[in-house]
């Protein structure tokens, strides 16, 4: 019979076993790109190198780039966590509210060609166009970790179609993703407790503070402790309300205990906090120039319809997945 401490050592040897092949596989590599390196300058056999070289080189370039960090870097802790997302209209009126539309329409497009199932909970459309503000439901493994990277202010410059002289205009649309927390997830997270909650009922309200409803269905929720309040009568019925507002507040309660667990963790490496300020622009749609950029990482792209049609914008959560990895190897490296 196996003791505790030949247990340990084997599992420690089995979770070390796919470090050791890909470390042996970056030797071996290494050292096949230095032989054929060597033969570079050999006339003869210059040719036949130059093309294993260039392949040898790439294999390198892909176990640094993708194979280490995938090893290394600790699985996420919100890898199953589905996402609710919030977007509201800033800065430019109408044209900005027709703009949320889209963007909407791009998250939905988004969701279906990565298979989570989504789901519009509430939405404030304009007589004259456009959405002031939605919530949206996006279910599914991998959802609140491919979408954080969203929360911010969207930026789009183009000319409106309402414009006669043809100027370009300005807009801006607030994104922010949260972790969607069911009430059972709650639990097991301990983000709050029922005493520090006080639950309020009213009754719901119409467009214009027309169409009073007779029942008092809209609930309010504030946690005292940290002051987050949720309103919500978008349900028909109390209960729907507030199992929806108990949700949103969770969401919302788990993602500032992320960003705390963040912030703790880079103060204590590099006492370096990276901004988390949701006013920050992250990313501008230049339809003019049909050009997407995405000012944290600097990339641009040139297939803003792509964008727009959730292909495109997939491309850039890949890069910006990818650049959250290299950011945790640093601070692996910085320990």
């Amino acid at each position: 019979m196996s003791s505790p401490e030949d247990v340990l050592r084997l599992k420690q040897l089995k979770e070390s076993e796919p470090i050791q092949k890909a470390w042996d596989n970056w030797v071996s590599t290494r050292e096949a790109l230095r032989e054929t390196t060597a033969l570079l300058d050999d006339p003869d056999l210059r040719s036949m190198a130059s093309e294993d070289h260039a392949m040898l080189a790439e294999s390198l370039t892909e176990i640094v780039k993708k194979t280490f960090p995938a090893i290394l870097v600790p699985p996420s802790r919100t890898a199953h966590l589905s996402a609710l997302m919030e977007l509201k209209s800033g800065v430019g009126g109408s044209e900005a509210s027709l703009f949320l539309e889209e963007m909407l329409r791009m998250y939905l497009r988004l969701a279906q060609v990565s298979r989570w199932q989504a789901n519009v909970a509430s939405s404030n459309h304009l007589d004259a166009g456009g959405i002031k503000d939605a919530v949206v439901e996006l279910k599914g493994a991998g959802a609140y970790d491919a979408l954080q990277w969203e929360s911010g202010v969207h930026r789009v410059q183009r000319v409106p179609a309402t414009e006669q002289s043809g100027r370009l205009h300005t807009s801006a649309v607030a994104v922010m993703v949260l972790p969607l927390i069911e009430e059972s997830e709650a639990e097991k997270e301990e983000l709050y407790s029922m005493a520090d909650i006080k639950i309020e009922v009213m009754r719901a309200r119409g467009a214009g503070g027309q169409h009073v409803n007779k029942t008092e269905s809209a609930v309010r929720l504030t946690h005292i402790p940290s002051g987050v309040t949720v309103a919500m009568q978008d349900e028909r019925s109390q209960h729907q309300n507030k199992r929806r507002a108990f949700q949103v507040l969770g969401s919302r309660l788990m993602e500032a205990k992320l960003v705390r667990e963040m912030e703790a963790r880079r103060a204590s490496r590099r006492n370096l906090v990276k901004s988390t300020d949701r006013s920050d622009k992250i990313r501008t749609y230049n339809f003019a120039q049909e050009r997407v950029t995405d000012h944290r990482i600097g990339l641009s792209m040139k297939n803003l319809r792509s964008v727009m049609e959730g292909d495109g914008l997939q491309d850039i959560v890949a890069a910006l997945q990818r650049d959250h990895e290299e950011s945790q190897m640093e601070d692996l490296l910085g320990e």
